[in-house]
């Protein structure tokens, strides 16, 4: 389920005691008008929560790719390589580095194919980014292996598994460096926002100056005479988004062991009647999209009307495949890199995903569930 179908009077009223008590919105300086710092507060929660070093809250996720790309020493012209089934925001953060995204297939984990990747590596290749889609893990054990044997680094685009784990560690904290994203979509929500998590000092002070305007945040010197050695820009998250995110926060436990219930049952009622998605043994996912395969057209076809009769809609697949299979994607990637998704496309194109939503309960996906099970 997505955050935003809990947002209720605890965000409202962590909204009315931001205005009561200090109504700062900006989330740097104005220390004297100021009861809290709520950005820096939800960064040591997410620290805390996912026992991650460092957190750096920001404007979407989006913009953590780009400067945590621009903290791996990523520069234009270099080659920074991701999967074919994604959401066009990666590529954008590359492309908006002047660096070149180089696609890799994914596999039936409908994540990044480590295979596939090592093939793709290169000397110009400096840096890998792996997908957790809908809320499953890519294989890391294999994809780490091939980062250290290269020497590559790995940043992790969490995007979309933000509070899933691979073995006792959470995903974002496995590579270098993970990003997060808060928009209205995704499991706990700030309307917009993201954010980068590192174990790592220097990438955090890069990325915590970069998206600062280069400020060092000096304690010993006021902020209009901060200093600064690299520039930066404006990716700033506000107070409100801190307070919403903190609230949210709070609530991620309980919207994993929800979506679990739900998924549960779609899978028990519907393993063995269709092929579904492969997750990584070491994954514990956030159980926010059940996703299955079916060849045959005119079944798929069967399905979608069942699902549709049954009240529910398809997450992605197949109603935004548009935006998130680099197939289609001829407006920002060269000609080869579109041939390179393509086995990636067709795979995608089999696959139906169904959402797993706190205001459907649980006879709704029983229901639905022994209704496509009764598909011949």
């Amino acid at each position: 389920m997505p955050g935003f179908e809990i947002i209720n009077e605890k965000e409202r009223k962590a909204i009315n005691k931001l205005f009561l008590y200090g109504p700062v919105l900006s989330s740097t300086g104005a220390s004297p008008l100021r009861k809290n710092f709520h950005v820096r507060e939800f960064e040591k929660e997410i620290c805390k929560k996912f026992k991650s070093k460092y957190a750096l809250a920001i404007t979407s996720g989006t913009a953590a790719i780009k400067i945590a790309l621009k903290a791996l020493g990523v520069k234009r012209d270099d080659e920074v390589i991701t999967q074919a089934f994604n959401f066009i925001a990666t590529i954008e953060a590359i492309l908006d580095l002047g660096a070149k995204p180089i696609i890799v297939g994914v596999d039936k984990t409908l994540n990044m194919s480590p295979e596939l990747l090592e093939k793709s590596i290169t000397k110009k290749t400096k840096a890998i980014i792996p997908v957790h889609m809908l809320g499953v893990s890519a294989k890391m054990d294999e994809i780490l292996k091939i980062s250290r044997k290269f020497n590559i680094p790995i940043l992790e685009d969490n995007c979309e598994a933000f509070g899933a784990k691979y073995g006792k560690k959470y995903l974002g904290l496995i590579g270098q460096v993970g990003v997060a994203s808060f928009d209205g979509g995704k499991i706990i929500t700030c309307g917009e926002g993201g954010a980068i998590l590192t174990n790592e000092k220097r990438i955090d002070r890069y990325c915590r100056e970069y998206h600062d305007h280069g400020h060092e945040n000096n304690p010993k010197l006021p902020r209009g005479k901060d200093t600064r050695t690299i520039y930066g820009f404006n990716y700033r998250m506000t107070e409100m988004q801190g307070v919403i995110g903190k609230v949210q926060l709070q609530k991620i436990n309980f919207i994993i062991k929800n979506n679990k219930i739900k998924y549960a049952h779609l899978n028990n009622i519907l393993k063995n009647k269709f092929e579904l998605r492969q997750i990584p043994k070491k994954n514990t996912p956030i159980f926010d999209t059940f996703i299955f395969f079916e060849k045959n057209s005119n079944k798929r076809k069967t399905i979608l009307k069942k699902i549709k009769k049954n009240g529910f809609g398809t997450k992605n697949l197949p109603d935004a495949i548009k935006w998130h299979c680099s197939a289609y994607w001829s407006h920002a990637l060269p000609k080869k890199q579109i041939k390179n998704s393509q086995k990636t496309k067709n795979l995608l194109t089999t696959a139906i995903a169904i959402p797993i939503n706190l205001k459907k309960t649980i006879k709704s996906y029983i229901k639905l569930a022994k209704s496509l099970s009764s598909i011949d």
